[in-house]
């Protein structure tokens, strides 16, 4: 059974998200998703909001025929790296290797997202050579430049790495722009985690020019609400 997910979306749980969770799968399900990887950037709220409303399951199954997969981009001392399967917090800032090795202790994946971006704190290939990752994302929605997809699956190909692709979503109308395309019966976080390491198609897309602009938005209203200075109470 070909399952539909797209490995890398953002809500508002991130700083620079604008969409509910619940959007998000709306959004999802209408274009024919069968799930998709929450991946706030450092946190994992959105995956407890989502277990305490119903939306997910503890136990990795779908539900109402969705499946979420439990995952966070966590800003690493060397770029961004996609821990999915686990629920993981305050590890912004640790070094990528260490936080490789937690993911896999916990039973999870890790994923660089958008390496080669230069603007985006991908991952190094440098540093890549040294990290015991799982996959790589060699298809990102909204890179930068075309060419680091390129640089990725290039790279993914000489390594021998399993390949996935992800919208990089950070609202609902952006989800599922692309997506890895995962050939298992075993629909549960358990079964995507298993064929994510194997051989995927991947469904390659990029944003719209008004997404993309939506997306640097949303990044500098990040940025210049973060450089706001605090109110003094006297």
């Amino acid at each position: 059974m070909p399952l539909h997910i797209d490995l890398h979306c953002h809500s508002w749980f991130s700083a620079d998200g604008v969409s509910t969770p619940e959007d998000l799968i709306a959004s999802a399900k209408k274009k024919g998703l069968h799930g998709f990887a929450i991946t706030d950037h450092n946190t994992c709220d959105a995956v407890i909001y989502l277990l305490e409303k119903g939306l997910m399951r503890e136990d990795g199954q779908p539900v109402d025929g969705f499946l979420v997969v439990p995952g966070v981009e966590v800003t690493t001392a060397e770029g961004h790296l996609l821990c999915l399967g686990t629920i993981l917090h305050n590890l912004k800032g640790a070094p990528a290797k260490e936080v490789c090795d937690i993911v896999h202790a916990r039973g999870g994946l890790a994923i660089p997202p958008h390496p080669y971006d230069l603007f985006r704190a991908g991952i190094r290939q440098s540093v890549l050579e040294t990290l015991p990752i799982d996959a790589l994302e060699v298809f990102n929605a909204a890179t930068t430049f075309k060419k680091y997809n390129r640089q990725a699956f290039e790279y993914a190909q000489m390594r021998g790495l399993p390949m996935t692709a992800g919208s990089d979503a950070h609202h609902e109308a952006a989800i599922g722009t692309a997506y890895t395309i995962l050939n298992t019966d075993d629909f549960s976080v358990k079964g995507v985690l298993a064929q994510i390491v194997k051989s995927n198609d991947l469904n390659q897309k990029y944003l719209t020019p008004r997404d993309s602009l939506r997306k640097t938005w949303n990044n500098w209203m990040r940025l210049r609400l973060r450089k706001r200075p605090k109110k003094i109470v006297r």
